[in-house]
């Protein structure tokens, strides 16, 4: 059924020993969108992603991945899904070109893989060895390897890892063409400009649970204070600019003559600060709003302390 989720999550637990990767998870994927899974190390998204692919059995709750059971049914969704791993699966000593004219013709209506392997700029190194690959390639070989077969539904794991500028940009335009043909991409990356410039959703995973689901925008627009800045004279009298600020708000200079807001920005707020800024005389140049970004977001959900 199409107006079914692609993936349904429900209350999902997943123990190593004494220690629970996953606890009480809940999370709903929409189909034909790009959904980024975004969490620190040890949160509990890599092995949320792997029940979802199959290759872990839940310990309690219910996984469902285009309305059928990733384990039981594995047999019917793996033509229907394409799974993109660090390892990149691939033996070591496989030619990667012949490798993926392999995974093509197991698959009923594969992608062009001649186009496949110009896209990704993977020509150069068709008759190479994987081992023999270097990182981005064998990123590209993964990739290429995930979509080939026009899957209804994609994980992908680090699509950018180690790839240069080009190549990521070549990879952030296939996961956009994916999206616009209807297929369902779900991404795990630590890189937070990515998920910004690619998800439709986005959901936050951290301690085993979702803490945060929501759009890019709305994520860094709920909750949180923009900042006005503006550059003008050094040294101006910020406490009679805080007097006719809204409470709460605060006026800085972090640099000389550079100046600092914090507030939730509207109309009101500007009007205010540019009427202070004529009654003192001051001309405010390089006038800008600046709003919290996707990494700000993360960081004030999971903290900013290192883990391991």
């Amino acid at each position: 059924m199409q107006n079914e989720p692609a993936v349904e999550i429900t209350g999902l637990v997943k123990r190593y020993g004494p220690k629970t990767a996953v606890d009480g998870l809940d999370l709903v994927i929409s189909r034909g969108a790009v959904t980024a899974v975004l969490g620190p190390n040890g949160a509990g998204k890599t092995t949320t992603i792997e029940v979802c692919e199959g290759y872990r059995r839940p310990d309690a709750g219910t996984v469902r991945v285009l309305g059928l059971d990733p384990v039981t049914d594995a047999r019917q969704l793996k033509p229907r899904v394409g799974v993109m791993l660090q390892s990149g699966g691939v033996y070591a000593g496989a030619r990667a070109v012949e490798m993926l004219l392999h995974t093509a013709k197991l698959h009923a209506d594969p992608l062009d893989v001649p186009a496949l392997v110009e896209r990704l700029g993977l020509g150069s190194c068709g008759r190479t060895t994987y081992r023999r690959l270097s990182g981005g390639q064998q990123q590209r070989l993964a990739l290429a390897m995930a979509v080939v077969g026009r899957p209804e539904l994609v994980f992908l794991d680090e699509p950018t890892a180690g790839l240069d500028p080009q190549a990521r940009r070549a990879t952030w335009e296939l996961v956009r063409d994916l999206r616009r043909d209807g297929v369902t991409v779900v991404v795990t990356t630590h890189h937070m400009d990515e998920a910004e410039q690619l998800a439709d959703h986005v959901a936050v995973v951290d301690r085993g649970r979702v803490i945060a689901t929501g759009t890019p925008d709305e994520l860094c627009r709920g909750g949180a204070e923009s900042s006005l800045h503006f550059t003008g004279p050094a040294g101006l009298d910020l406490d009679s600019l805080v007097k006719v600020l809204p409470d709460g708000a605060t006026a800085t200079e972090p640099a000389p003559g550079s100046y600092r807001i914090e507030a939730p920005v509207d109309p009101q707020l500007l009007a205010t600060v540019t009427s202070w800024c004529a009654a003192a005389g001051v001309m405010p140049e390089k006038l800008s709003v600046q709003r919290r970004s996707l990494e700000d977001v993360f960081l004030d959900l999971t903290g900013r302390e290192l883990r391991s």
